[in-house]
This record gives structure tokens, C-alpha cells and sequence, in this order.
């Protein structure tokens, strides 16, 4: 089990941000109280609250968030390196895609699973295509 930070720089403000998400909400939230991120700017499907995304087991920490499309924290830059320094794993820019559709292939579900798996295809080719420059 595992906590991911990526490697996307997106404004916000002044901060700079990138994506924090892991194997299991547990894990999630002990990462974020461990850098001092507010459980209140967490990101997830409000259907994951009440176990209406198969994705995600029902929760009651899930109810409190804001609407986004899958389970993370945006974080800053410098709560980045506190997450890296507790021993979070560095992703691409794809590691949230690919996370998501092993989630998908874990429900399953026929339609997740076949879905989940072209997902992970079209990843491996986007990853293929990436120049020495991308990487870096």
C-alpha cells in the first residue's frame, strides 16, 4: 500500500500545485495530517460516500470534500517534498489516469474491468511516445 504524489505543476494563486492520492483512504488521510493538509480540501465523487461508485468502498469521510472526479488531494509544492520525505512515490504526469483505471479493473465489473484495461493500453502507448525532454 502506498501514498503518490505526481509530477503536474498547475497554478493556483501563487502555489504551485500536483496531485496526491493513495492505495487506501486510510493511508490518504494519514499522509495528509502528517504534511498538515486539511482534510476539508479533499477531492472525491460524492457518489463514493454512499458506496454509488463501485470504484470506491462506502465511507463517511467522503462527505465532506469537494466534487471532483476521483479520490485526492491537490497539494503545493513544499507539502510535495514533506509527502516525498515520508516516503510518497513520484509519478508521472499519467500516474493519476493509470490509478484510476486500476481502480476501475478492481470493481470487477465487466464494462469497468474492459474499460479499465483500454485505459492502461492508451497509457502505455502515451508513455511510449514520451521524448527524453517529457521525461525530465
Amino acid at each position: 500500500m502506498s501514498v503518490y504524489v505526481d509530477d503536474m505543476e498547475a497554478g493556483f494563486g501563487r502555489m504551485v500545485m500536483c496531485h496526491m492520492w493513495a492505495d487506501t483512504l486510510d493511508e490518504l488521510f494519514e499522509m495528509a495530517d502528517a504534511i498538515g493538509v486539511q482534510r476539508r480540501w479533499l477531492q472525491r465523487p460524492l457518489a463514493a460516500a454512499n458506496g454509488e461508485d463501485p470504484r470506491y468502498q462506502p465511507d463517511p469521510r467522503l462527505l465532506r470534500g469537494m466534487e471532483a472526479s476521483w479520490v485526492h488531494f491537490d497539494i503545493a509544492k513544499s507539502k510535495k517534498a514533506m509527502a516525498l520525505t515520508r516516503g510518497a512515490i513520484l509519478t508521472d504526469r499519467f500516474g493519476p489516469m493509470e490509478h484510476e483505471a486500476r481502480l476501475l479493473v478492481a470493481t470487477g465489473v465487466l464494462a469497468l474491468v474492459e474499460r479499465g484495461n483500454a485505459k492502461l493500453g492508451r497509457l502505455e502507448a502515451a508513455r511510449g511516445r514520451r521524448t527524453p525532454e517529457d521525461a525530465a
